[in-house]
């Protein structure tokens, strides 16, 4: 599913619950968080990602499936040096089921979009020192 103003929406109608240890960060997009912010300095982490696998291009999978896809993203990060942490999707509505995520810190924007783009995901979340949410396009950072 390709970048549109209805996903965008839906997007901004959610909020990214981080469990960190110490607490737990409730973010949404374009809002700063200054637990996050403070948990990046004291961390000294320049940058953020939330990357989920489940339900892959928007398209609903069954709980098995995507507890399956998420237990191999968080593999790839781990394989990959990170260290991964849970987080969760929340939509605002019933629309949309919670979705397991993983926030991933001090991973750039580009290598989060190259994981997520092989789980077949629309976008990330992903931020800097500041603790600012910003949604990226899976599709503007392949450019």
């Amino acid at each position: 599913m390709a970048k549109t103003s209805e996903l965008e929406v839906a997007y901004k109608a959610t909020t990214y619950r981080v469990f960190l240890p110490g607490g737990i960060c409730e973010l949404r997009i374009g809002q700063p968080c200054e637990t996050l912010r403070c948990w990046l300095e004291t961390a000294d982490s320049t940058e953020f990602a939330l990357i989920t696998a489940h339900n892959p291009a928007g398209q609903p999978l069954d709980a098995a499936t995507n507890a399956e896809r998420q237990s191999q993203l968080e593999c790839d990060l781990l394989e990959g040096n990170y260290e991964p942490y849970v987080a969760q999707h929340q939509a605002d509505g019933d629309d949309w089921p919670n979705e397991e995520s993983c926030f991933v810190p001090d991973i750039s924007a580009e290598d989060a979009c190259a994981l997520a783009a092989d789980y077949g995901q629309n976008a990330i979340i992903c931020g800097g020192t500041d603790g600012i949410p910003h949604l990226v396009w899976i599709e503007d950072c392949e450019q």
